[in-house]
């Protein structure tokens, strides 16, 4: 299954990216995530920044990128139905392997302060590696 989880780019540069993603109550998954308070799942906040670095890469290599490994990730607030989550990923470094180490943040943008970044949902240092032949 292939998904987009970006609804939108707010920035994007050869070594930082800003997207949003819109939280809707629509989606599937939040019936059971969790039954009565349906939260964005962390792996989902995690993916969304995964997509976004594979966006801001797209022109520094010409193989897929997959997420290769993930260090020091933090989660914080929860991101809920009608919030966004706006994502701000920067490339930390090209390694000798084809690979890229990434730093990512994720804040909680609520309806009532559209304008602003609200607080920290999650936040943390990732790889992007090319797709490994079988």
């Amino acid at each position: 299954m292939k998904f987009n989880l970006l609804d939108s780019v707010i920035e994007r540069t050869a070594d930082r990216v800003v997207a949003v993603k819109q939280v809707s109550l629509a989606e599937e998954y939040l019936a059971d995530h969790f039954p009565g308070y349906p939260v964005l799942p962390g792996v989902l906040m995690l993916e969304t920044m995964v997509q976004a670095a594979r966006l801001m890469l797209a022109d520094r290599s010409p193989e897929r990128l997959v997420l290769g490994q993930v260090k020091a990730l933090k989660y914080g607030s929860m991101v809920r139905p009608g919030e966004a989550l706006v994502v701000e990923v920067s490339l930390g470094k090209e390694l000798g392997d084809g690979s890229f180490l990434c730093r990512g943040t994720g804040t909680v943008r609520r309806p009532a302060d559209e304008a602003a970044t609200g607080e920290t949902a999650v936040s943390g240092r990732f790889t992007m590696r090319p797709v490994r032949d079988r």
